[in-house]
């Protein structure tokens, strides 16, 4: 008799390296482990930073991502995918050909266009091909309100009736009609008192969490969310039930984040071993 325990939820993460920790595969692989599961990790780029921002890229070969996806999948089974920074077009076609074999494993999809020091992650060139190779795989799209409108600046669509700029309920319609299931956009950037995000499907509107805006500047927060997604789903929560579990577990980590160097602070995917709960958020469904 085998004595050895079953393995809890795998995720499969392709993403960026972040030598600090804040975020890109090592935040994957910190938040996935917090939330109960077992993360597997492809690694697309290779990135010279520190916690104020991003000074070098360094694309992996997209033979080298597909070899790194194929060979894993081939030995273990993944519950949930989650995507980062991918390195470029070829790496978002060959994430894009991986996926569309597995159509059953949902797929979280965080767009990082640039760090939170405004440093470019992707070009126009690669927005497209995300919008088109990977939206339509994509179970939950997790932009903040900037990225949701910079995923449409250039698409093929007539200019919305408005002449200012298109509001999130538009952004997240035309995204959804891009094939992607579900969006949730973040609110952190706009000029609201407190944080509002946002559940969008394909009938609209689904659910609004409210949360209060901390102070500081933080290095990671859209790969918890979206990591903490992949692993609520992996774990077999609903969609609406994952995105709440989600949220409340990165507002934690950042009302609990810490400043190890001279710039951003790093949100602690840990605080509850390190006994640094707080009052609980307000999840507001509205």
């Amino acid at each position: 008799m085998d004595q050895h325990s079953a393995p809890p939820p795998i995720v499969l993460s392709f993403a960026a390296s972040d030598p600090t920790g804040g975020a890109g595969v090592q935040a994957d692989l910190l938040t996935l482990a917090a939330n109960g599961c077992h993360p597997l990790s492809v690694l697309t780029a290779i990135t010279v930073q520190d916690s104020m921002g991003v000074d070098g890229v360094l694309p992996i070969d997209a033979d080298w991502v597909e070899e790194q996806a194929r060979t894993l999948l081939a030995d273990m089974p993944v519950a949930a995918f989650k995507i980062g920074v991918t390195g470029g077009v070829e790496n978002i076609a060959a994430i894009a050909g991986i996926i569309a074999d597995y159509p059953d494993i949902p797929v979280v999809l965080d767009p990082v266009l640039a760090s939170g020091r405004g440093d470019e992650l992707a070009d126009e060139d690669g927005i497209g091909a995300l919008r088109e190779l990977l939206l339509p795989l994509t179970t939950v799209l997790t932009p903040n309100s900037l990225e949701a409108r910079r995923l449409l600046d250039d698409e093929d669509e007539p200019p919305l009736p408005d002449a200012g700029e298109p509001s999130l309920s538009d952004c997240a319609a035309r995204l959804v009609g891009c094939g992607c299931r579900y969006v949730l956009i973040t609110g952190t950037h706009e000029n609201t008192a407190e944080v509002v995000n946002t559940l969008y499907g394909a009938t609209g509107y689904l659910r609004r969490d409210t949360w209060p805006r901390l102070p500081g500047v933080y290095h990671g927060s859209g790969c918890t969310l979206a990591s903490a997604i992949a692993a609520a789903l992996a774990r077999g929560l609903p969609i609406e039930e994952a995105v709440r579990v989600a949220q409340s577990f990165t507002w934690q980590t950042l009302a609990a984040g810490f400043r190890p160097g001279m710039g951003q602070f790093i949100p602690d995917r840990f605080y509850a071993q390190r006994g640094r709960v707080l009052p609980a958020a307000t999840d507001d469904h509205a």
